[in-house]
């Protein structure tokens, strides 16, 4: 974790993929309209595998992608906006301002952001931060920080 901010910081193994899809659906459950959730971990640690749990969890009944190429996907049928950003690709700051990134993460929905380490200053403090590591076998340590999963 980049940050501690507050004193709600929970850590939990999840041994599987239904497991992670099983605490994106938490996720969901808690989930406001406004808030924002920074995801960092390596590549195939289970980052959109959680957002396809939040997502179904929200009922967005569209099929959840990583959006690394084209940066944001946005999707408006469940209970509330999701807004899934994957900045893997983003070399600097002004590719986010051409694409509306701080209008979305100030938006109305839940914004969710993939790699979230690229674009660490322009996150409010607020935003809940998730951490997750593989470990050796093949389960994750998920890390929690501003909200009780």
């Amino acid at each position: 974790m980049s940050r501690t901010k507050r004193d709600s910081l929970s850590e939990t193994i999840v041994p599987t993929a239904e497991d992670m899809h099983k605490l994106g659906h938490r996720l969901a459950e808690k989930a406001a309209p406004g808030m924002i959730a920074a995801l960092s971990g390596s590549l195939g640690a289970g980052k959109t595998t959680l957002v396809k749990g939040v997502a179904e969890g929200l009922n967005i009944s569209k099929t959840i992608t990583s959006p690394s190429f084209t940066i944001i996907k946005e999707y408006y049928d469940g209970r509330m906006p999701l807004y899934h950003m994957d900045l893997y690709r983003i070399d600097n700051f002004e590719e986010l301002y051409m694409i509306g990134f701080e209008e979305l993460i100030y938006g109305e929905g839940l914004s969710i952001i993939e790699w979230s380490e690229k674009a660490e200053e322009l996150i409010p403090c607020s935003a809940i931060e998730i951490l997750i590591d593989i470990l050796p076998d093949g389960s994750r340590n998920v890390k929690v920080d501003g909200l009780e999963l």
